[in-house]
């Protein structure tokens, strides 16, 4: 059986197909591209978390950015690539959201705030760079904060933070849910209107008003860290850029609010699965699942670290879901080989999950748990269970699963029609080529 899936599933980091099309080149320009691609991924939260703080505005911090990456592909190709892309963007959108509020205000009654923002906007204010800048490394945790206001039900707070700070298209953020996109646009859209027309403040909220808002920042964190963990799309199984920023964030998080067990948990949680990462794919760029997995490879100091804030958690006695996937994890991660695993726990701990936190995904980790640790047969008949409500028609690792399953039982037939089914799901080629060595085995 191949890892416990992800609680829920979200897409790979936007691209820049939409800014390609906006900018027509007409000679190649293959390294300034590059260079933008990547400052894209590492550096979008960042930079607009400082524009919406700026700002107060989602929408206008968007258009200034876009705007930012539009005027980089033209002048990158002409000028060549600044040595510190990521403060050329800054200071780029910067301007650009200036200019969009001299256009928007008006002199009569906004001239003094206009006076200001221009002040707070001067290029002299903008850190050198993104290393030496410590509060802009802070922006994005709380930026979180500020965008899951409470008003807003959690999932338009979490949709709405993965698409303005993560950087995430809609129809990818829409995977996360598990849900059409076009459904999840309009609650994008109705959240945005909610936020302008009853104008909730966009501020960070005060200390004592952070707990109400701590689950979808918790949820964020999580959802960015499963994309890069297995990204669904593109030619690499593993985004490492979105790895280590979920880890920072957590660690941040930590520190924030160090006596909220669910935090300890998350950043448990993140480091034990982290720590597998080498071992994950062969030196042919195969996909190995977990109980194939060169041990000798797994991260040691982050194995060590992630079990050591479980037991600090689970002593405060305050279990949440973070804590109990972290506790699945740490079983995994002590087992000196897959054979030593001891299911019987994790059954027991998914079990308790389950109760806590109902859903198709856990009730699909909990029944891949028993075909491990009980056979076959009964995981497949509680996979089917949890399928059967069709929440998971569209989700790749409910097929998957139940492929590897049939396979095992030697029913070929039923396996093949499952593996072709997940392989219509998938857009990672790591896990099309997985699929299709399955396919070709049968």
């Amino acid at each position: 059986m191949s890892e416990a899936v992800p609680t829920i599933k979200i897409a790979e980091t936007m691209s820049l197909a939409s800014l390609h099309r906006r900018v027509q080149l007409s000679r190649p320009m293959r390294q300034p591209r590059e260079t933008l691609e990547r400052v894209f991924r590492e550096e979008y939260g960042l930079i607009i978390a400082s524009l919406i703080r700026r700002s107060g505005s989602f929408d206008l911090a968007e258009e200034s950015l876009q705007d930012a990456f539009s005027a980089a592909l033209a002048h990158w190709e002409q000028d060549g690539t600044p040595s510190n892309a990521g403060a050329w963007l800054t200071r780029v959108a910067h301007r650009k959201l200036l200019d969009v509020l001299r256009r928007e205000k008006t002199i009569s009654d906004k001239q003094s705030e206009l006076e200001y923002e221009t002040y707070r906007l001067h290029d002299d204010d903008l850190p050198p760079s993104f290393e030496e800048a410590v509060t802009y490394q802070d922006d994005r945790l709380r930026l979180m904060f500020t965008c899951c206001h409470p008003s807003l039900s959690q999932e338009a707070q979490v949709a709405l933070t993965l698409r303005t700070l993560g950087g995430l298209a809609t129809a990818e953020i829409a995977a996360a849910f598990l849900l059409p996109a076009p459904t999840l646009a309009q609650r994008l859209v109705r959240a945005k209107n909610k936020i302008r027309i009853a104008r909730i403040p966009y501020q960070i909220p005060a200390l004592e008003l952070l707990p109400e808002r701590l689950a979808s920042v918790q949820a964020v964190i999580y959802l960015i860290f499963n994309e890069g963990y297995a990204a669904t799309s593109g030619d690499s199984l593993i985004r490492r850029d979105l790895c280590a920023e979920a880890i920072r964030l957590g660690r941040l998080l930590c520190r924030l609010m160090p006596d909220e067990p669910e935090n300890l948990g998350l950043l448990a949680l993140l480091l034990l699965q982290d720590s597998r990462r080498d071992a994950r794919i062969n030196p042919r760029g195969e996909l190995v699942t977990l109980e194939e997995q060169d041990r000798a490879l797994w991260d040691r100091i982050e194995i060590e670290e992630g079990l050591r804030l479980v037991e600090t958690a689970l002593r405060l006695r305050r279990v949440g879901a973070y804590q109990l996937q972290a506790a699945i994890a740490a079983v995994h991660a002590e087992a000196k080989a897959a054979g030593e695993t001891d299911w019987q726990q994790i059954v027991a701990l998914y079990a308790e999950l389950k109760r806590i936190n109902p859903s198709a995904i856990v009730a699909l980790n909990h029944a891949a748990a028993v075909a491990m640790g009980e056979g076959c047969e009964q995981g497949l008949r509680l996979i089917e269970a949890a399928g059967a409500s069709g929440e998971l028609d569209r989700y790749y690792f409910f097929h998957a699963a139940r492929a590897d399953l049939l396979r095992r039982l030697g029913r070929t037939q039923e396996a093949q029609a499952a593996y072709t089914r997940a392989l219509q799901l998938t857009a990672n080629q790591v896990e099309q080529k997985y699929v299709r060595r399955r396919l070709a085995e049968l």
